[in-house]
């Protein structure tokens, strides 16, 4: 019986070995395809590259393209200022006293020359002419600090005339930004009571000093026409329009990729299905828009959406075929340059100069 038993094992074993050495060179070379990209079939176990294991397909992804143009972005600055009067002027009477009669109220119209109060210099004992105080301007009252029977001296304001008819904005332009300040540059203003309403008006005096305490630079701006609806005294936020970067082609700053110190982006092959990856030097950006200084050539289609998940050669289905989304760049063509959008929000620095660059900021390369 040992004898038999013996025999049985071995006649096992021997078939294990054998049936190793028969399928060992289909498995060395199975796993030599797969690294190539396929696997040869083994008969009964779905044949050729068909079979398992299979030749692996390339995904497409579905991307968003935007055509390369040349084109200008408009840089600007946020700020907040206030509405005045151009001409305001201070009254003081000629002489100390008690104010004998007030003939003005705030807001009241005044002409120059005319009786604006009267002064009585009277003390105990003593009684003289009332002295009477005269409008220096013509305009409307715009305060009126002081009540009958107040006394005064000749440094007392009686009253504050201001020329309605004629108002400015007042505004502070951080220190950062002065290089860009000059007359004539134009602004769109809304006003705290109105805020969906866009006044214009532009620079007609810039400060030529700089104050110490709010390292800011003061600035006058002129509405482009007079509106009942602006008052003296009046919170306005300003968007100061300044630099215009033309002459070059610009993108969503998304589009760009940036790996160990080197940007690029993904540009449509010929063929439409493929992508390249370009390497590109990138200029100023306003409102979340940058400049291509270099890699991108005109008419080129770049991808602007889906380029995270690209590599180099990535198969891809362009879904807009090199139209731009709506909103994606707030920029403006070099023909008929259009003013930019509104600003988006971003930080704003401390008080009443609250200047902000372009958006998110201009940067500069």
């Amino acid at each position: 019986m040992k004898t038999v038993r013996t025999i049985i094992v071995l006649v096992i074993c021997a078939l294990i070995i054998g049936a190793t050495y028969c399928f060992l060179p289909y498995t060395i070379k199975i796993s030599i395809e797969q690294r190539k990209g396929g696997a040869p079939g083994i008969p009964g176990f779905g044949g050729g590259r068909g079979g398992w294991g299979g030749m692996q397909q390339q995904s497409v992804t579905s991307v968003r393209t935007q055509v390369a143009v040349k084109t200008a972005l408009q840089d600007y600055v946020l700020t907040t200022g206030e509405i005045e009067a151009q001409a305001s002027v201070d009254v003081y009477p000629e002489i100390g006293g008690k104010i004998s009669e007030v003939y003005v109220e705030l807001g009241s119209k005044v002409k120059q020359g005319d009786l604006i109060a009267k002064i009585d210099p009277s003390s105990p004992g003593m009684q003289y002419k009332l002295n009477p105080v005269y409008a220096p301007i013509s305009g409307a009252i715009t305060s009126v600090p002081l009540k009958q029977g107040t006394t005064v001296s000749k440094t007392s304001s009686l009253a504050t005339i201001g020329d309605t008819a004629e108002l400015q904005l007042k505004a502070n332009v951080p220190e950062r930004y002065v290089a860009s300040l000059r007359t004539g540059l134009t602004a769109d203003v809304v006003l705290e009571a109105y805020p969906d309403e866009v006044f214009t008006a532009a620079i007609t005096r810039v400060s030529p000093i700089l104050d110490k305490s709010s390292r800011s630079k003061e600035i006058l701006l002129g509405f482009s026409k007079a509106d009942s609806r602006i008052n003296a005294g009046m919170f306005a936020k300003v968007k100061l329009r300044t630099d215009v970067y033309a002459g070059q082609i610009a993108v969503p700053a998304d589009a760009i990729i940036e790996k160990s110190g080197t940007q690029y982006v993904y540009v449509m092959n010929p063929d439409g299905q493929t992508v390249t990856r370009r390497e590109v030097t990138t200029g100023k950006t306003v409102d979340n828009v940058t400049q291509l200084l270099s890699g991108v050539s005109e008419g080129e289609k770049i991808v602007v959406e889906g380029m995270r998940s690209l590599g180099e050669g990535s198969s891809v289905k362009d879904i807009t075929d090199g139209i731009p989304a709506a909103g994606e760049a707030k920029v403006m063509p070099q023909d008929g340059m259009q003013q930019g959008e509104s600003p988006a929000d971003g930080k704003q620095p401390e008080g009443k100069s609250e200047g902000r660059r372009g958006g998110s900021g201009r940067k500069d390369s």
